[in-house]
């Protein structure tokens, strides 16, 4: 349920969405907060696991590593992949409809925040077999 005045939301506060490689908790949503131009959240991924190879259709993201260590991967307009070792503080950017992949190589669990816009694309998560709704932890 939306409450525009969920200004300050932490991963906690709202459901999650699970799979068998990680999380993702939207903290800023059009279903959170009222967000209109964009959507984030943080995405918990534990050591050797990621997402696979997929695109936003119309959509460009954000991924910013706090913390933990990857591979990330980000075609090029050729469709060529490109893979980058990223770790904490490392801003990454898909460009518009851009395939791209992230996978844990480190020892111990990598968070990300994600940033969408125009926010929306996120939601077609929901249609992969893997997911799973998590409830919010604190109300």
């Amino acid at each position: 349920m939306t409450d525009k005045s969920k200004v300050f939301v932490y991963p906690n506060d709202v459901s999650a969405f699970g799979f068998d490689w990680g999380r993702l908790a939207l903290t800023v949503a059009p279903e959170v907060n009222g967000a209109t131009r964009f959507s984030g959240g943080v995405v918990d991924l534990p050591s050797g696991k990621g997402h696979t190879r997929h695109n936003h259709p119309g959509a460009e993201e954000i991924i910013f590593v706090i913390s933990g260590h990857g591979e990330q991967m980000v075609e090029d307009e050729k469709g060529n992949p490109v893979v980058a070792k990223v770790g904490p503080g490392c801003t990454i950017y898909v460009p518009e409809s851009r395939f791209h992949s992230t996978l844990n190589t480190g020892d111990g669990p990598m968070q990300l925040f994600v940033v969408y816009s125009p926010a929306g694309p996120e939601l077609a998560l929901r249609d992969l077999p893997d997911f799973r709704l998590i409830p919010a932890e604190r109300q």
